[in-house]
This record gives structure tokens, C-alpha cells and sequence, in this order.
């Protein structure tokens, strides 16, 4: 079977070897570790018997230090190697929990995207513990995240929708090319987001003085010709003194500004440190999508590639850090080098700082579609869905349709059918039949469809809506409104959404806090408007009352239901939808389920 039609059995076994070179690097790891003490060892007797008279020429000692320095930076590299392997393993680790079922709680769970004034960010479980957002999310970058967060949040029209499609299509089958962008982060997430590292990008440069920097070379020069000076006898100590003596005045003088500059850039250099390493990957590859192939062009500059501009300022910090090294930090006083980093950086900033939300943005949306390709592949049973063109009349067609959130196994398929007849369907029935969940599962499949991502259903027809939910209106204790006044300010918001643009609506227990009289009434209306303005969806309700408003404004609404049935003292459900309203409600069976005494002919 291909890796394509089996992505369980493909992960296991590149998880298998991704182990085994870990084990392999480690090993080498540990036979270096052990030649860099032996070598040290040696060098350390070498310099002794130099020192003590032993008869060694002092040229010896250059022979372990050239050793030492050789396993310093193949063990370096070697660490490097390792820790990209660990990431793979971790990669395909995931990779196993979603398709195993067993990924909530790992990875980014969104919750900073979350809005609770959204018409169905909170409704749709898109944010949050188990949510679809940390499903789809494996992006390594925060534009990454943003721009699969504004995707969840933002239907695409047609022509987005179709784009992203054949990119998702072209990255799908690419799964090394997925590998290498997952280890291409780092082992911690950066905590910049991308809005604040294009500010820091563009923002007024604090050492924007040219004098400053030059005098900074000068003063470098001079005290480094003032101490060899010394050291060769060619001049007094005088000279050496007053050089290192107004190196320490200029240190001490711009040491606060070095010293911002330098703070301020470690997040950013590490999150265009992945940038830079991501941008690599994607412009090593070639595509057959246009989309894909439009990205990888703009990841050139007129000065060269944008890796290499982004990778700068990671050396340049990486740099820096060497002064906390104890051998390198007197060499570090004498050569101004924070000063200098800080030049550098201020440099990389004026020269690259005003394309760097450009660079975000590019790398978000490569990311974002790698994210679907992903999903993609793990799921190859989930079709991607059918467009209706702007100029049909509304429409939402599923057959055989599951939410992605609930393992295949167990996930009951239903078919649903709005638009043009009926555009609204009134679902009733019984507590915990299932009503609840299908609203989600048609809010879910619409976003996954308008983000260009498949979806979990036989096949799916949908015109490009916005969507409008009710299913988690709460009261709010600190803006004063209870549950009923939060409820009618969406459902003003959804009317006012449908008058311009065709609308999905996802309405749970209709004007459940009000009396049955003026949710019936109000029910009643809100439909015939809806109706009226083209818009189609899904209202749920337990109050049969509510249910004859679909023979009311038949063919346009129509009645369906969830049944259920009592077998000793268990409720059983087999969420499937049926033609028709509920008959019964299981209300008081629940309640003498659980022990409590009740009968339809208490009057108190």
C-alpha cells in the first residue's frame, strides 16, 4: 500500500528510523564528548612538560589545541544533527496522535485568537483544549499560527478557496518537504508575535548616529595598536593606559544603549532564525501549483535570497553571545564587540527592517497551506468540497457528514440537505439526542471548506458563506446581560450580516431564555426574515411547540428529528436524522433515570 493511501503505517516506520539516528547521533555524541576531555587531558600534560623543562618544544601544544578545536566543531554540527532528528521524532510522534486520535493537549491550543464578539469563533470549538485549531496547527512560525487562526476565523470566496486548493493538492503528497519545515524550528516557541516583530523591525534606531559608529572603530583600532605597541616594547604604557581608559568612558557611556539594542533582538533573531531556515526549504523545492510557485519567488530580494538576509541577524546575535564565553570576555572589552553587535543589528534593521512583515506574511501563508496539506494527507478519506458559483442561489449539501473532532470509529454520519428547498430545517429532539453536535458538524465542515481544507463527509456542496452561531450564548455578569438579551444582539448581528452577503446560520435552543409564548412568536418571525433574505442553516429545539413553525412556512422550512428510546433505566440514542418532528420529549425519563420523583401529574 502507498504512503499516500496509508499515512499510519508510513509515520510508524519513518518514526522507527527518525529513533534510530537519534541513537546512532548520540552515541557519536558521547565518543566525541569523550575525545574532547582526552584531548584536554593531553594538551594539559603537553603545556606541563613544557612549562616544567620536560623537553617538549612549546610548538607541541599547538598540536592538541588544533585537535580540540577540530571536535569542537564536528561535536557542534553533530548536536546540531541531533537535535533536528529529535524534532523529526517528535514530528511524526504528533503525527501518530492525530491519526490515533489521541492529540488533545498537544501543541498550541490557539486560545489568544479566541473572540467571544465572533458570529462562531466560540460556537465551533476553533480555538482552545481539543479544539480545531490545535488539530490543524503545525506551524513552526507565529505567522504560521496567525494566518491559520485568520483562516478559521475568515470564510474565502470562491476564487481563495479554489487557489488554495490546488496549492494544498500540490503539498499534500510532499511529506519530506513537510519534515523539513517541522525541524526546521527550534526545541522553545518564541513568544514574539508577528505584529510586534515587524514593529521592532521598523522602529527608530536608537545608535543612528554615524559619528557613534565610527568613533566605535577608531577607539577599537587604537586600543588594539596601543596594546601591541606595549607587548613588542615599541612604546611606553602610557599610551595603552589612556586607550583603554577612554575605551572604558565610551563603553561605559553607550552601554545602555548596546545593551537595549541587543535585549530587544534575541526573540526576534529567533523567530527569523526559523524563518530564514524555512525559507530555505521552500526555495530548494520546486511546485506545480501557481500559488506555491508565486510564494517561492517572492522569497527572493533584489540582494539575494531572503534566508540568507534573515540568517544575518541570527549570526549576528549568535555573536554576542561569545562574550559570555569567561576566555572570550577580556577579548570582548578590548574589541567593543557588544558595541559593535549593536551596530549590526541597527545596520540589518535599516537595511531589512521594512520587509520583514512581507517575510512574515509569505512564510504564515506557506505554513498555513502546509498545515491543510497535512491534514490532508492524514485523512485521505476526507474529499475536499464542491464550490457553488456567487451567482447560485445558497445551498449546503452533505452527504455522509461526521465532525473531524470525533474519532471515525465512533462518529455517526448524517446527510443534510438546505438550500434552495428547505433553506431552514427545524431539528427537534430529546436532550443529548445529538441535535447539538450535528449544528456543529455543518458550522465545522463550512469552515474547513472556506479555509480550503477537506472535510469529513462523502462529498460536500457548498455555496462561500458567512457563518452566524447561537450555540454558546452565555450572560455576562460584567457587561450586565443576561443570556436572552446576549442571544437577540448575535441574532441582530446575523439579520444584519445576511441582508449583504448569503449566511449559514447555526441556532441552538431558539430564545431558550424566554417564555414559550414569545419564543414561538419570535421564532416565527426571525425564520420568516431569514428565509426571506436567502439565508439557509440549522435551528435546534426541544420545545415541540417550536417544531409546527416548519409546516407554517413549508416548503422553505422543514421539520427533522432525532429520535431516542428508554431500555430499563438507559437513555440510548442513534443520532440519526429523520424527516418529521419529535413526538416525545425524554425529559422526565432522564429524571427518574437518575433517582429523582417525578410524574406528569405533580402540579407543585
Amino acid at each position: 500500500m502507498s504512503s499516500a493511501s496509508d499515512p499510519l503505517s508510513t509515520y510508524r516506520r519513518l518514526l522507527a528510523e527518525r529513533r534510530r539516528d537519534e541513537t546512532t547521533l548520540a552515541r557519536q555524541s558521547d565518543r566525541l564528548s569523550n575525545g574532547r576531555l582526552a584531548t584536554f587531558i593531553a594538551g594539559a600534560a603537553i603545556a606541563w612538560s613544557v612549562t616544567a623543562g620536560g623537553g617538549l618544544p612549546a610548538w607541541w601544544l599547538g598540536v592538541p589545541v588544533a585537535v580540540f578545536i577540530g571536535l569542537v566543531v564536528r561535536h557542534d554540527r553533530l548536536l546540531l544533527a541531533r537535535d533536528q532528528v529529535r524534532r523529526a521524532v517528535a514530528w511524526y510522534d504528533h503525527g501518530l496522535a492525530r491519526l490515533e486520535d489521541r492529540w488533545p493537549g498537544i501543541g498550541s491550543r490557539g486560545d489568544e485568537f479566541s473572540d467571544t464578539e465572533h458570529l462562531f469563533c466560540q460556537d465551533l470549538d476553533l480555538f482552545g483544549e481539543g479544539s480545531l485549531f490545535q488539530l490543524l496547527n503545525t506551524t513552526q512560525t507565529r505567522s504560521g499560527e496567525h494566518t491559520l487562526a485568520s483562516w478559521l476565523l475568515t470564510p474565502a470566496d470562491y476564487s481563495e478557496v479554489k487557489s488554495r486548493h490546488e496549492a494544498v493538492r500540490d503539498i499534500q503528497p510532499r511529506l519530506a518537504l513537510r519534515e523539513q519545515i517541522a525541524t526546521a524550528g527550534v526545541n522553545r516557541r518564541t513568544t514574539v508575535q508577528p505584529g510586534a516583530l515587524a514593529e521592532w523591525a521598523t522602529a527608530p534606531t536608537v545608535l543612528n548616529g554615524t559619528l557613534i559608529r565610527i568613533l566605535a572603530v577608531l577607539l577599537t583600532l587604537l586600543t588594539l595598536t596601543a596594546i601591541v605597541s606595549w607587548l613588542t616594547c615599541t612604546t611606553t604604557a602610557l599610551p595603552m593606559v589612556l586607550a583603554l581608559g577612554a575605551s572604558a568612558v565610551y563603553v561605559r557611556w553607550f552601554h545602555h544603549h548596546s545593551e537595549q539594542i541587543m535585549h530587544a533582538a534575541a526573540e526576534p533573531a529567533r523567530e527569523l532564525m526559523v524563518l530564514s531556515r524555512i525559507c530555505r526549504v521552500v526555495r530548494e523545492t520546486s511546485y506545480a501549483s501557481e500559488r506555491l510557485s508565486s510564494l517561492r519567488a517572492s522569497l527572493e530580494t533584489p540582494e539575494g535570497e531572503v534566508y540568507q538576509a534573515a540568517g544575518q541577524l541570527e549570526e549576528i546575535v549568535e555573536r554576542h553571545e561569545w562574550q559570555h564565553n569567561i576566555i572570550f570576555t577580556p577579548i570582548a572589552f578590548l574589541l567593543f564587540w557588544q558595541m559593535h553587535c549593536a551596530v549590526a543589528v541597527e545596520t540589518w534593521r535599516m537595511r531589512y527592517g521594512s520587509a520583514v512583515a512581507t517575510w512574515l506574511q509569505r512564510i504564515g501563508e506557506f505554513e498555513a497551506l502546509s498545515a491543510i496539506g497535512t491534514y490532508a494527507y492524514e485523512h485521505p478519506a476526507d474529499p475536499f468540497p464542491e464550490l457553488a458559483s456567487s451567482n447560485q442561489p445558497a445551498i449546503y449539501d452533505a452527504i455522509g457528514l461526521a465532525h473531524p473532532l470525533i474519532p471515525v470509529s465512533q462518529a455517526v454520519r448524517n446527510d443534510v440537505r438546505l438550500g434552495p428547498e428547505p433553506q431552514v430545517m427545524i431539528v427537534s429532539g430529546s436532550n443529548m439526542s445529538g441535535k447539538t453536535t450535528l449544528l456543529r458538524s455543518v458550522g465545522v465542515s463550512a469552515v474547513m471548506a472556506l479555509m480550503g481544507a477537506p472535510v469529513r463527509a462523502n462529498r460536500l456542496y457548498i455555496s462561500p458563506f458567512v457563518l452566524g452561531a447561537t450555540l454558546r450564548i452565555e450572560d455576562s455578569l460584567q457587561a450586565g446581560r443576561s443570556r436572552f438579551y446576549t442571544e437577540v444582539l448575535r441574532l441582530g448581528q446575523i439579520v444584519e450580516t445576511a441582508r449583504s452577503v448569503p449566511t449559514l446560520v447555526l441556532l441552538d435552543e431558539l430564545f431558550h431564555g424566554t417564555n414559550s409564548h414569545d419564543r414561538s412568536d419570535g421564532a416565527r418571525g426571525l425564520l420568516r426574515s431569514l428565509v426571506s433574505l436567502g439565508t439557509v442553516g440549522l435551528v435546534t429545539t426541544h420545545d415541540l411547540a417550536l417544531a409546527q413553525i416548519g409546516a407554517q412556512l413549508a416548503p422553505a422550512v422543514a421539520n427533522m428529528h432525532f429520535d431516542d428510546m428508554l431500555v430499563g433505566n438507559e437513555m440510548r440514542f442513534d443520532y440519526r436524522l429523520k424527516p418529521g418532528p419529535v413526538t416525545r420529549s425524554n425529559a422526565l425519563a432522564i429524571m427518574r433515570a437518575v433517582g429523582l420523583e417525578v410524574s406528569p401529574n405533580d402540579q407543585s
